[in-house]
C-alpha cells in the first residue's frame, strides 16, 4: 500500500476507526465471557468435563478458519474481512444467547470461533497497515483498545449479572452496539488487497508453486518461535476468558456480588496494554515478554496456593483477585508484542505471515478446553490453574534465551 493512497483521510481519523473494531470484537467476546456461568446453568450442565468439550466448540470453529482467514484476507483485503468478521460474530453472540437446544448451542459456539479467528487476523493486518503509515509502534494501543472494550463488557456483563438479566437480552442489546460501530467506522478502513495479492503473485509465479503453501511448507523459523509463545500465551488467555467466572463459582463458592475474577483480570488486562509503548521505551519488547512471562507465573500461584489459605471469604476473595490482576497484566502484552514484533522482523507478507503464527499459536485455544476440564474433573480447578501458571514461566524462558525475541540481530 502506497501511503500516499493510504492517507485518503486524517490519519488520526483511520487509526481510530480500526481502534472502534478492535472495541467491537473486545466488546462481543467479554459479553459472551461474563455469561459463562449463566449460559452453562441454563443448559443444565454441571459436569465440568462436558462443560469443556462445550466450550471445546469454539476454539475447533477458529482452528477451521486459520487457513480460510489466510486465503480471505489475502484474496478479499482486510478492509473487506473485518467488516464482514465483526459482522458475524456479533450475530453468533446474539445466536448464542437465541438458541434453546445444546446442539444448536454447539453450533453457535463453532461459529463464534470461527468469526473470532477471521476478526483477529483481519484486524490484526489492519493494524499493522496503520503501524506502517504511522512509521513506529501502535499495535499495543489496539490491543489496549479491545481490553478496554472487553472490560466495559464485563462491567455491563456484572451488572446485568446482579439485575437478573437473561443472557439473550443482554446479546441482543450487545449485537446491535457492534452493528453501529460497524456502520461509522466502515469507510475508513484502509485496502490492502492489490499490495499483498501482488506479492503473492509475484512469489507464485518464481516458484510456480500457490503462494501460501509455499510459505507454510517452509515458513520463516521466527514465526515458530513466535507461534509457540503464542501458543502458551492463548492456553493463559482461555483459562482466563473461559474458565475464572466458573473459578470464583465453584472454588471460592462466592455469592454473585463478590464474583469479580474475570473483571479485575480485564482491568489489569486492559491497564497492561495501554502501559505497554511507554514499557517498550523503557525496557525494550524482550524485556517486557520476559516480565509478562513472570507475572503470569507469580499470578496462577498466587491465586491457586495462597487464595486458599484463607476461611474468611473476603481475604479470599482479595488474594485471588490480585492473583488474577498479576495474569492480567502479564498477559496483556504476550500477544500484541508478538504481533508487533511480526510485523517488524518478518519478510512474509503479512496476512500470510499471521496465518502461520495463527495455526502454530491456536493449537493453545484447541488444547486449554480440553486440559483444564480433564485435570478439573480428576483434581480440581486450583490444580489445573498451577499447570496453566507454569506456562508463564515457559513464555520467559522462551523470550530469554530464543533469538527470534532479542532485540537486534545478532
Amino acid at each position: 500500500m502506497d501511503n500516499n493512497e493510504a492517507i485518503k483521510y486524517p490519519k488520526e481519523r483511520i487509526r481510530m476507526a480500526v481502534l472502534s473494531f478492535f472495541l467491537a470484537q473486545g466488546f462481543c467476546f467479554s459479553s459472551w465471557a461474563s455469561r459463562i456461568p449463566d449460559v452453562k446453568v441454563l443448559f443444565d450442565i454441571y459436569d465440568v468435563f462436558y462443560w469443556g468439550l462445550v466450550l471445546f466448540l469454539i476454539p475447533v470453529g477458529k482452528f477451521v478458519a486459520i487457513p480460510l482467514a489466510g486465503y480471505l484476507v489475502s484474496r478479499l483485503g482486510s478492509r473487506i474481512m473485518v467488516q464482514v468478521s465483526v459482522l458475524g460474530y456479533g450475530l453468533s453472540l446474539f445466536s448464542i444467547g437465541a438458541v434453546s437446544s445444546i446442539y444448536l448451542l454447539g453450533v453457535s459456539l463453532f461459529c463464534f470461533g470461527v468469526f473470532w479467528n477471521l476478526c483477529d487476523i483481519s484486524l490484526n493486518t489492519q493494524g499493522i497497515i496503520i503501524e506502517r503509515l504511522y512509521g513506529r509502534t501502535i499495535m499495543a494501543s489496539f490491543h489496549g483498545g479491545w481490553s478496554l472494550a472487553a472490560c466495559l463488557g464485563a462491567l455491563l456483563g456484572f451488572i446485568m449479572i446482579v439485575c437478573n438479566i437473561p443472557p439473550f437480552m443482554h446479546f441482543t442489546i450487545s449485537a446491535l452496539i457492534i452493528l453501529c460501530i460497524i456502520l461509522s467506522g466502515r469507510k475508513y478502513l484502509q485496502e490492502d488487497k492489490v499490495r499483498q495479492f501482488e506479492e503473492v503473485e509475484t512469489k507464485t509465479e518464481q516458484k510456480e508453486t500457490p503462494a501460501l503453501l509455499s510459505f507454510i511448507r517452509k515458513p520463516e523459523f521466527l514465526l515458530i518461535q513466535f507461534g509457540i509463545a503464542g501458543l502458551f500465551g492463548l492456553i493463559v488467555e482461555s483459562a482466563m476468558f473461559d474458565w475464572s467466572g466458573l473459578y470464583f463459582e465453584s472454588v471460592l463458592q462466592v455469592p454473585k456480588s463478590l464474583q469479580i475474577g474475570f473483571l479485575v483480570f480485564m482491568v489489569m488486562m486492559t491497564t497492561g496494554r495501554f502501559l505497554a509503548n511507554w514499557a517498550y521505551g523503557k525496557l525494550g519488547k524482550q524485556r517486557v515478554l520476559q516480565w509478562a512471562g513472570a507475572f503470569i507465573f507469580l499470578g496462577f500461584f498466587t491465586a491457586a496456593l495462597l487464595g486458599g489459605m484463607f476461611e474468611n471469604m473476603t481475604w479470599r476473595v482479595i488474594v485471588n483477585s490480585l492473583g488474577f490482576m498479576l495474569v492480567g497484566l502479564g498477559i496483556s502484552c504476550v500477544v500484541p508484542t508478538i504481533y508487533s514484533l511480526v510485523g517488524a522482523k518478518s519478510h512474509t507478507p503479512v496476512g500470510i505471515a499471521l496465518t502461520i503464527l495463527s495455526s502454530i499459536s491456536f493449537i493453545g485455544s484447541l488444547i486449554a478446553p480440553i486440559l483444564i476440564g480433564a485435570i478439573s474433573q480428576a483434581f480440581d480447578m486450583k490444580h489445573a490453574y498451577l499447570v496453566v501458571g507454569v506456562l508463564g514461566l515457559c513464555i520467559l524462558l522462551m523470550t530469554s534465551f530464543c533469538k527470534a525475541f532479542q532485540e537486534k540481530d545478532k
